[in-house]
C-alpha cells in the first residue's frame, strides 16, 4: 500500500489537522503528492521563519504584513474605544457573524437513534440527522454506562488530519475492532487513546459530530462531474488504498470547494459554525444534558472549530483549544501554507486577530494547548497569541478564566495534554 501522504504528514511533524480542525481542521489543501512537491511542503512547515527576510510570498511578504503589524484591530478589546466589555461583545460578535457569513440551516433537525451498545463502560449511540442539504450527518455520543440524572456534555471536535474519509472515527472507540488506519491514527497523534471515550467515562455527555466535509458529510465522487473524479470510485470504500486516494483527491478539492463558497456568499468558517451549532443543539436539548454545562475541544482542525464555536456561542462555558493557535501575522508570512482553505475569513484580520476570536467567549472559561516543536505554526506568534488573550482577559477583569499552556514535541494531543485538558473541564464544567 502507498503511504506517501500519511508518512509525509509524520514527517513533517503534522498530527490531525484540522480536529483541528481543523486541522478542519485541517492541515492542507495539497493536490496530487509527487517527491518534489513532498519535499518543499515538508521543508517548508518545518523551517523557522522568525527572523531572516524570507516570506511565503516573497518581496511582498512586508508589505502584506504591514496592513495588520503593530495594530491594533477595529472591534479589539485591546482598542482605547472598548471600555464596556458588553458592548464590545456585541459589536465584535455581530461583525465576525457578518464577516464568516454564517448561512441559514433551518431549525434544530429532528434526530435518529441508529445504533446503541454498551463498550468498555460506557452507554454509546450511534446517531444521525438530516440537514437541509447534503447526506445525513452522524455522530457518536458517549456517556458513563448506567449514569441517572444531568451530566455536563461536551462537543468534541475530530481533526483534519489531511484525512476526510474519517471524522467521528478518530477520536472515539466503539468496540474493539478499529480500522488499522484509525489504530495507526490515534497511535501517532493522541498515543493510542481515544480521547473522547475518556472524557465521557470521567462523567460526560460527549458529542462527536462528522464536520463538513468529512466522513458522513464528505463529498462523494459519484456527485462531481467525472472529469474531477481522477478516475475514482466510491467503490469499497474501506479498502486502505481506496481512501489514501481518496484523500489525496480530497486535498486537492478544497480549493475548489473554498472558491465555491465564498462565490455563493459564505465561508468554510461560517459553514463549520452553523453545522457545529445544530450539534450544540441536538447535544443541549438532550434529557441527560445539563444545558448550563456545556464545553467543547479539539486538536488542530477540531482547535480550529472550537475557537469558532466558542467565540459565536456563549453556551459553551469551557473549552480547550489543541494545537491551534496563533496569529493572522503568522498566516500571512509564514505558515498559510501549511494550512486548510478552512481557516480563513476575508477581511476580518482588520477587525479581530486570530486569539481574539475565542476571546470573545469570556467571562466563559478557556485553556489554549500548545506545542513549542509544532510545525505549522512559529513559536513567537503562538507566544504572541498567548499575549493578545492574556490581555483581553484581564481587561475584562476575568485573568483567572484564561490558561495557556506550551509542551515539548511536535504537533499532537498526547497522554499529558488529555489530562490536563480533563482537569480543566472538570474545574470549569464540575467545579
Amino acid at each position: 500500500m502507498k503511504n506517501n501522504r500519511r508518512d509525509f504528514i509524520k514527517k513533517a511533524g503534522l498530527a490531525g489537522l484540522s480536529f483541528a480542525g481543523g486541522s478542519l481542521f485541517g492541515n492542507m489543501a495539497l493536490a496530487k503528492n509527487t517527491d518534489q512537491k513532498d519535499k518543499r511542503n515538508s521543508l517548508s512547515m518545518n523551517v523557522n521563519m522568525d527572523n531572516g527576510d524570507e516570506t511565503l510570498i516573497g518581496a511582498y511578504g512586508d508589505w502584506a504584513a504591514s496592513m495588520i503589524e503593530g495594530k491594533i484591530p477595529s472591534h479589539s478589546l485591546r482598542g482605547d474605544q472598548w471600555s464596556d466589555v458588553d458592548e464590545w461583545k456585541k459589536a465584535a460578535r455581530e461583525r465576525y457573524a457578518d464577516r464568516i457569513a454564517v448561512p441559514d440551516i433551518g431549525p434544530t433537525p429532528a434526530v435518529s437513534v441508529d445504533k446503541q451498545h454498551s463498550y468498555d463502560g460506557l452507554h454509546i449511540e450511534e446517531i444521525s440527522w438530516q440537514l437541509p442539504y447534503g447526506p445525513r450527518s452522524e455522530g457518536i455520543l458517549l456517556k458513563p454506562e448506567g449514569s441517572t440524572g444531568q451530566l455536563p456534555g461536551v462537543l468534541a471536535f475530530h481533526d483534519h488530519g489531511g484525512n476526510k474519509y474519517f471524522g467521528k472515527r478518530k477520536i472515539t472507540r466503539t468496540s474493539d475492532s478499529r480500522h488499522p488506519l484509525i489504530e495507526e491514527h490515534q497511535a501517532h497523534y493522541y498515543e493510542d487513546v481515544a480521547w473522547a471515550n475518556e472524557l465521557a467515562k470521567r462523567g460526560y455527555v460527549v458529542l462527536v459530530p462528522d464536520a463538513f466535509p468529512f466522513a458522513s458529510r464528505r463529498v462523494l465522487l459519484k456527485d462531481v462531474p467525472e472529469h474531477l473524479r481522477d478516475g475514482l470510485t466510491d467503490d469499497n470504500p474501506e479498502n486502505p488504498e481506496n481512501i489514501e486516494a481518496y484523500n489525496d483527491w480530497a486535498g486537492s478539492h478544497e480549493s475548489v470547494m473554498a472558491r465555491s463558497l465564498f462565490s455563493a456568499g459564505t465561508t468554510w468558517p461560517g459553514v463549520f459554525f452553523a453545522e457545529d451549532q445544530q450539534a450544540l443543539n441536538i447535544l443541549a436539548g438532550r434529557d441527560d444534558v445539563d444545558e448550563n454545562r456545556l464545553g467543547c475541544g479539539g486538536l488542530s482542525g477540531g482547535g480550529m472549530r472550537t475557537v469558532f464555536m466558542a467565540g459565536m456561542d456563549s453556551r459553551i462555558k469551557s473549552s480547550v483549544c489543541m494545537g491551534f493557535m496563533t496569529t493572522w501575522k503568522d498566516l500571512v508570512v509564514a505558515k498559510s501554507f501549511t494550512h486548510t482553505w478552512m481557516t480563513y475569513a476575508p477581511i476580518l484580520p482588520n477587525e479581530l486577530d486570530f486569539p481574539e476570536i475565542l476571546g470573545l467567549n469570556l467571562p466563559n472559561a478557556t485553556f489554549v494547548q500548545n506545542c513549542n516543536e509544532d510545525g505549522l505554526f512559529t513559536l513567537s506568534e503562538m507566544h504572541v497569541a498567548d499575549d493578545i488573550l492574556r490581555e483581553v482577559y484581564d481587561k475584562a477583569g476575568v485573568s483567572d478564566k484564561y490558561k495557556c499552556s506550551f509542551y515539548p514535541g511536535g504537533h499532537k494531543f498526547d497522554k499529558l495534554m488529555q489530562k490536563d485538558a480533563y482537569a480543566w473541564f472538570d474545574d470549569t464544567l464540575k467545579g
